[in-house]
């Protein structure tokens, strides 16, 4: 079982910035590829980005693409999501996702996909 734990959430301006971390409970962490996800008021759950195993995969969806960057280390068990030049449509509760039976290639985009969830954290931008 994976239990994954995220922080960093809160309130900002637009325009501002906020850096989500997200810690792994197991030591097996860098088996995993890691996703970050967000779920508006009545809205789905949706993509954010995502990176591979060993980090050198890294993808976005289009609406972040440029103002977020997702990065990881494996020795302290932590994905990162930084974001910058935030805008009130990202406001939400972001969530990072563990897929474990990913190949060290590559990473998924979809929610079907992962296999463990955080209890996610809120960002909240103000206009």
């Amino acid at each position: 079982q994976v239990q994954l734990a995220e922080s960093g959430g809160g309130l900002v301006q637009a325009g501002g910035s906020l850096r989500l971390s997200c810690a792994a409970s197991e030591r097996t962490f860098s088996r995993y590829a890691m996703g970050w996800f967000r779920q508006a008021p009545g809205k789905e759950r949706e993509f954010v980005g995502a990176i591979s195993r060993n980090g050198g995969w890294k993808g976005y969806a289009d609406s972040v693409k440029g103002r977020f960057t997702i990065s990881r280390d494996n020795a302290k068990n932590t994905v990162y999501l930084q974001m910058n030049s935030l805008k009130p449509e990202d406001t939400a509760v972001y969530y990072c996702a563990a897929d474990v039976r990913r190949s060290i290639y590559g990473y998924a985009t979809s929610v079907d996909e992962y296999d463990y969830w955080g209890q996610g954290t809120q960002v909240t931008v103000s206009s």
